[in-house]
């Protein structure tokens, strides 16, 4: 597998971490080193045609980036990399946007949060080879972006897109980027040199499901239980009896990571203080549901649950979680309604 030249790069999905990746590549890369183009629609299409995207440093200087954006992605021709950083209920009706964008040597970036698709291809064990049907229904994703051409990402960065086209309050710079089939290949480390030009701080996995696990572990439990009570996560460490519910929850997944051949030797007490180091901030499923947009529950709960009912793990608490965080959003119609049965 030959290191790819990366001149045309695609982004999928311009929101806050999207946009962030668009504005470094776009601005801190020599001029004429790369062809950024987006997929974009509505007000974000508009403005990213008018204005060109602006991202906003910590000193508060504004940059702005100039971005060849289409809703049509055919147009933009076949790109050597595409980024993907969409919400996961987007991901079944971006995926042939994707593959539009696509040729046989495109590597697709997926820097999105929860169990993707593609988590259980390369990865060997009990649940080798498993479809999610919770993250993919039916296969539509799998069938249009082949798992040979993915590489994973971990996002350890925050930012806001305040309005469209606009990326603000960026904090942190690090990314988790590995091979689904494991390993260092030749085209993730050309991507880790890109990326690290671009201004970010790379780790590169060997083994990129198990960052993406570790990762999970933590935010599975404390972004539902925001979106439901409103609470930012210090309030929910603070209080005794939730507290004792997000590490019952979290002790089910680490038997489950345990079973599927990615053990955490941490206790969930480990993980409770590295979160309480952040301090009080509104989880991004919080921030959805102030904004009435549709929670990503599947990808950080249904998923887990679905790889737990393959092995045979019993989750009690992760069942009540998850039933209590899909009928608050069905109430809030961020959450689909169950399919009905004549």
């Amino acid at each position: 597998m030959n290191a790819p030249s990366v001149q045309k790069v695609a982004v999928v999905g311009v929101g806050a971490i999207g946009g962030l990746f668009a504005g470094w590549i776009g601005s801190r890369l020599p001029a004429g080193q790369i062809q950024l183009s987006a997929v974009a629609r509505g007000e974000t299409l508009r403005t990213l045609r008018e204005q060109g995207l602006t991202w906003v440093d910590a000193d508060g200087a504004e940059h702005r980036v100039a971005v060849n954006a289409s809703d049509d992605p055919a147009s933009l021709g076949v790109q050597d990399l595409v980024i993907v950083s969409v919400k996961g209920p987007a991901m079944p009706q971006v995926a042939p946007a994707v593959r539009a964008l696509m040729g046989p040597h495109t590597v697709v970036l997926v820097a999105m949060n929860g169990v993707p698709w593609w988590f259980f291809d390369g990865l060997p064990g009990e649940a080798a080879g498993l479809r999610l049907n919770a993250v993919d229904p039916g296969g539509a994703t799998a069938a249009q972006i082949p798992t040979s051409q993915v590489i994973g990402c971990v996002v350890h960065a925050s930012a806001a897109a305040p309005t469209p086209g606009r990326i603000e309050r960026i904090k942190n710079n690090q990314l988790i980027i590995g091979e689904p089939a494991g390993g260092v290949s030749p085209r993730v480390q050309a991507l880790s040199d890109l990326l690290t030009q671009a201004g970010f701080g790379i780790t590169v996995s060997e083994r990129i499901q198990r960052d993406i696990w570790f990762k999970l572990w933590g935010n599975m439990t404390i972004n539902p239980i925001s979106a439901i009570t409103g609470a930012p996560c210090d309030r929910i460490l603070d209080d005794e009896l939730v507290r004792g519910f997000v590490s019952a929850i979290m002790l089910e997944a680490k038997a489950i990571g345990a079973r599927i051949g990615i053990p955490i030797d941490q206790s969930p007490e480990d993980r409770h203080a590295v979160t309480r180091k952040l301090g009080s901030f509104k989880t991004s499923m919080l921030q959805d549901v102030e904004a009435g947009r549709p929670i990503e529950l599947d990808a950080l709960v249904g998923a887990v649950r679905e790889i737990g009912q393959h092995l045979g793990e019993a989750t009690p608490n992760m069942d009540a979680l998850m039933g209590l965080t899909r009928l608050m959003g069905q109430m809030k119609q961020l959450y689909p309604e169950p399919t009905k049965t004549p």
